[in-house]
């Protein structure tokens, strides 16, 4: 009754005679409730002509509502047909109140008629009614329709994710409800329309695996049921990340049925380089890959080409571990391959690890690290056996072998060009001390060089942090306490003569933190300090300011990889620990220079030998050392006096090994350990090895201005600007190489027409080339035009590039190239 009301209100705005026709006969009683305090209701019956007179001569400024209890006469029967022409008429059946209840003229009538069930419930007519617009078509109200029952935005793509999200967790609710409000015909009409798609029973399961299956074969270059506007709905909906479980879901589903791993069997992984709808892709690529790398049958070019392309997959976080634990393999294979291991003088053996081997020992414990990550290490075993076989035999044992020989001629350990530990102090602290500079040192236990030289890299993509890198040759045996000694300001550094391994210097003991800050203080004219990082993580911003400046020199001493490495039931995870301490170490540094600490030193006591594999006998020196009386055993060291001597160990006098006292040293030679009870074996230190004693010295410096910027993207638009097929090819070319101070950059790529719609697929690229070589800086992407483009026939199109404001959902135009596109009515998506 109240919706009668407010429409009459309405028309009688408009009118001042309104014709009220009862065809169905069913609204009397509506019509007699009704009270208005300035229109009179007339009921027309057989009084037309009477009624006529009055409304228009007797009073002519008068409201009038005319009801007729029946359908309106024909128009020759029809004695007020020019009034009723003149004036308005009030249909109040059903559909009529509906239609204006939401606003729509009579042309919309057969929607209400059609669609009768979704106008039953008046949240579904409300939520209608909002989205509703006065230039929509009829169409363009049944989208929005469809949109209320889907709970979606009112676009197709939109309203078929929820769909398909619907269906992944196997439920039909909105879909019965497009069925129940007469929808489903319209819905199938759309899809046709959009993507092609047609079926003798059409479903959304069905349309899901045509989507699939279509989408597939486009990208293998097969003939496909559906048009390529569905491949940009595929790649737009398995990138939401609001749907994108879903997509996962079904994207399995449809595997299985379309038996995708037994296809997959005959494709050669450079046919799927860019394909992502399935998984098992994946998984394809990362199994020849892997065989590729054993048998050397992969070029890196191809290799790396493969892999950044594979970055830019949907499942690439998923096995991304996986996929850098391939390329570490791989590069340390192709290194060591291209590296010799000759050594010429002791000096030629550290300048060369320091320069170039390092980067062995960097890459497989990448290699390692990512192979425990990705959990997949049945599938790499083939590739971890050739890894841990070249890098045990190939390289650690034959260059410490080499080393071993110029070890093996050395009297007076530390007389080399580079740095000796014992000189660090002297050399690298009281420089900053004589220019009345304050300064921090971190020492972190076994930061050994080569992760020492990623950290290095780690400070510099800091903006507004630059540092450089030294090697420095550690004391013998290269072990904590004699190592932590030798970092302190020193003119006597000797062994206790009983059992505790204690180093004193001048006289003092070093053991502990407390120690170690009165042998500071009494070496400096200020104040000196040695801290755990740990309690200097703890401190708040004031309390870091006030070390700083109460402070000229501050010892900070982390303990996280040799911690872990020296347990026997931890020593696998010391390249766990490796990772975990990079991260901390940056976070300290930042700490520090928050707190207006401006020179920064890291450095190491020692550095450490890590095989994964397990040991065989032959790794394990053949001397029995149980009967030995030495003061100190370890798995690569022993310490005592009138020891006896061996063949399989070198033996360093005190004075031999560059410190004081009459203490004796003896180190198995090259790589072989001690057996020792109770101890691991794969990680250990102590001896002269390179990877033991050459250990990183940084020196960390916070610039006043920005220092980082992003490499520059150009766009190859070739020798035309016409786009004339349905696929477009462009080629991007990365200006600079990626280096630590010129960052990647990531961008979205797509066409848009002058009007801001999009007409391609959209590609999210990632340019983060480190060649020096042009060409391997570029990068080509094939965009799929989707029928929009079709209207933009003769018109200009717009490839642009845009970049995310961080922090934001926004994006923000980097760069575009203009284009026209001309295509002729027959041509072809070219598939």
């Amino acid at each position: 009754m109240t919706q009668i009301i407010k429409s009459l209100e309405k028309i009688f705005k408009k009118h001042r005679i309104v014709f009220w026709y009862d065809a169905k006969k069913e609204l009397r009683k509506d019509y007699e409730e009704l009270e208005f305090q300035d229109i009179e209701k007339i009921e027309l019956n057989n009084n037309e002509f009477r009624v006529k007179h009055r409304i228009l001569r007797e009073e002519p400024d008068k409201k009038f509502l005319l009801y007729h209890e029946a359908e309106a006469p024909s128009d020759l029967d029809n004695w007020l047909l020019d009034v009723q022409l003149a004036f308005g008429e009030f249909r109040a059946d059903q559909s009529a109140l509906r239609l204006n209840e939401l606003g729509l003229g009579i042309e919309f009538v057969d929607i209400v008629n059609d669609h009768a069930v979704f106008f039953n419930a008046a949240k579904r007519k409300e939520k209608l009614k909002k989205i509703l617009a006065s230039d929509d078509t009829q169409n363009a109200v049944r989208i929005k329709m469809l949109a209320v029952c889907a709970a979606s935005e009112p676009r197709l793509d939109d309203i078929l994710e929820n769909l398909l999200s619907e269906s992944a967790v196997k439920k039909d609710e909105k879909l019965k409800l497009i069925e129940n409000s007469g929808l489903d015909a319209f819905l199938w009409n759309r899809l046709e329309l959009s993507f092609g798609y047609t079926s003798d029973s059409p479903g959304i399961k069905d349309f899901t695996i045509r989507l699939f299956k279509s989408c597939y074969d486009m990208s293998l270059g097969n003939d496909s049921n559906l048009v390529p506007d569905a491949l940009v709905f595929l790649k737009r909906w398995k990138d939401s990340v609001k749907h994108q479980k879903a997509f996962e879901t079904l994207s399995k589903e449809c595997a299985d049925i379309l038996a995708i791993e037994k296809d997959l069997q005959t494709r050669d992984i450079a046919s799927l380089e860019e394909i992502d709808y399935f998984e098992l892709v994946d998984l394809k690529i990362l199994s020849d890959l892997v065989k590729s790398v054993v048998d050397q049958t992969v070029s890196s070019g191809d290799r790396e080409r493969l892999i950044r392309k594979r970055k830019l997959s949907h499942w690439y976080k998923t096995y991304k571990a996986l996929y850098q634990a391939i390329d570490y393999g791989a590069r340390f294979i192709k290194f060591l391959d291209e590296t010799e291991f000759a050594i010429e003088s002791m000096d030629d053996g550290l300048t060369k690890y320091a320069n170039y081997w390092y980067r062995l020992d960097q890459l497989y414990r990448k290699y390692i690290f990512h192979t425990r990550q990705s959990g997949q290490v049945s599938m790499l075993k083939a590739l971890s056996d050739k890894v841990e076989n070249m890098y045990s035999n190939n390289y650690l044992l034959t260059v410490n072998n080499n080393w071993q020989n110029q070890v093996d001629k050395c009297d007076c350990w530390g007389k080399t060009r580079i740095e000796f530990q014992r000189h660090f102090f002297q050399q690298q602290v009281v420089p900053f001390l004589n220019d009345k500079k304050k300064v921090f040192v971190i020492i972190s236990d076994a930061l050994r060089y080569e992760i020492g030289h990623e950290l290095l890299s780690r400070i510099r993509q800091e903006d507004r942090f630059d540092a450089k890198i030294s090697p420095m040759l550690t004391t013998l045996p290269s072990f904590t306490q004699l190592g932590m000694a030798s970092l302190l300001p020193n003119k006597d550094i000797r062994f206790s003569d009983n059992h505790s391994t204690t180093v004193f210097v001048d006289g003092k003991s070093t053991q502990g933190t407390e120690n170690r800050s009165k042998i500071l203080q009494n070496a400096v004219s200020g104040a000196a300090r040695a801290m755990r990082a740990d309690e200097l993580m703890g401190m708040n911003k004031t309390e870091c300011r006030e070390l700083f400046r109460e402070h000229d020199v501050v010892y900070v001493y982390h303990n996280l990889i040799d911690d872990t490495g020296d347990k026997k039931e931890s020593e696998g995870r010391v390249f766990n620990a490796a990772e975990d301490t990079l991260e901390a170490l940056i976070k300290i540094i930042k700490k520090l220079v928050s707190a207006n600490a401006t020179n920064l030193l890291v450095t190491s006591d020692h550095g450490f030998i890590y095989q994964d594999r397990v040991l065989e006998d032959s790794d394990f020196l053949g001397t029995d050392i149980s009967g030995i009386e030495a003061l100190h055993r370890d798995r690569r060291f022993l310490l005592g006096k009138d020891l006896p001597q061996s063949t399989g160990m070198k033996c360093f006098t005190a004075k031999q090994a560059g410190i004081e006292g009459d203490m004796e040293i003896q180190i198995p030679k090259s790589i072989n350990r001690l057996r020792l009870k109770g101890s691991g074996s794969r990680f250990v230190h102590g001896g002269a090895t390179l990877q033991e004693v050459v250990v990183p010295v940084i020196n960390i410096h916070k610039k006043r201005t920005s220092d980082i910027s992003k490499v520059g993207i150009d766009i190859f638009s070739g020798s035309t600007s016409f786009i004339t097929t349905g696929q477009f090819a462009v080629i991007f070319y990365q200006a600079q190489p990626v280096t630590d101070k010129v960052q990647s950059r990531s961008l979205r790529a797509g066409i848009y027409s002058k009007n801001n719609d999009l007409v391609s697929d959209c590609h999210n690229l990632n340019f983060e080339f480190t060649s020096e070589n042009p060409r391997e800086r570029e990068l080509k992407i094939r965009f799929v035009l989707t029928q929009k483009a079709d209207d933009q026939n003769e018109q200009e199109v717009y490839l642009r590039l845009e970049e995310k404001e961080p922090g934001t959902a926004y994006f923000k135009e980097y760069k575009s190239a203009r284009y026209v596109i001309r295509r002729s009515f027959t041509s072809d998506f070219d598939f």
